[in-house]
């Protein structure tokens, strides 16, 4: 109750400054325009539905290309947890490919795919690959050895001893792997639509600050943002504090 008093407090403050300080004048409308002004772009973006139909697109490329991205990086993660070598070289790759920011893919996706849908999803799946082959790579070498000894007395082994210990052991890192895979996909796929055709979230953004439309460019900033914040708190978020207490990690 308190971070949530202390939150609106904050971000009242924050609307009112701004507010202000664009009626007194402090700054230039056209550089940063005023919140009113910005609401209103929202409202007609909405009311003509250029909005709608930009964030359904943008959701149906982050649907296909974060469910790939889970896909292949759970299976390269397993891979890598499973086989040293794999670990010792493939893994090497991974770790510097994942510190590669996502738009520095785009002109890659580009000559290969061309300035279409295939690009912005290749882009995508690329930044939410990476994630997610680490952290479930880290997920099965921190498995207890007890875990699976105890499986293997039993006469637990192969895929066997995979499906009921180590993959369930290692269920916390993969919901985080999760999270952090949707956030980099989210923003990999954002830039992505910079580049492309539209419609998206990303295509309207660049589309407005071509034509110096700063109060949709703010806006569509405010609704990246928002969906960021809202999908990581009230999903993901609720999603891994179960998981980590179900696990016994959290008291």
């Amino acid at each position: 109750m308190q971070t949530a008093i202390k939150r609106i407090i904050f971000f009242a403050a924050i609307i009112a400054f701004w507010e202000i300080g664009s009626r007194l004048e402090l700054w230039h409308p056209l550089i940063f325009p005023s919140l009113s002004s910005v609401f209103s772009a929202l409202v007609e973006g909405f009311q003509d539905k250029t909005l709608i139909y930009d964030l359904i697109a943008s959701f149906k490329r982050l649907a296909v290309g974060l469910a790939i991205s889970l896909v292949i990086g759970t299976l390269i993660g397993v891979l890598l947890g499973k086989s040293k070598t794999a670990d010792e070289t493939l893994g090497a790759v991974i770790l510097a490919l994942q510190s590669v920011p996502s738009i520095v893919w785009l002109p890659i996706a580009i000559m290969w795919f061309g300035l279409n849908e295939k690009a912005v999803i290749f882009v995508t799946i690329l930044g939410g690959t990476f994630v997610m082959a680490l952290n479930m790579r880290t997920g099965i070498k921190n498995v207890s050895p007890l875990y699976i000894k105890a499986a293997q007395t039993m006469g637990a082994n192969g895929i066997d001893l995979f499906t009921r210990v180590i993959f369930p052991a290692s269920i916390p890192y993969v919901v985080t792997g999760s999270r952090l895979a949707w956030a980099f996909a989210w923003r990999a796929l954002m830039a992505g639509e910079l580049l492309s055709t539209g419609p998206g979230l990303g295509y309207t953004l660049r589309y407005a600050s071509d034509f110096g439309r700063m109060d949709i460019v703010i806006g569509v900033m405010i609704i990246i943002g928002a969906i960021g914040m809202i999908v990581d708190q009230f999903i993901f978020q609720r999603i891994e504090k179960s998981v980590i207490k179900k696990w016994g990690l959290e008291s």
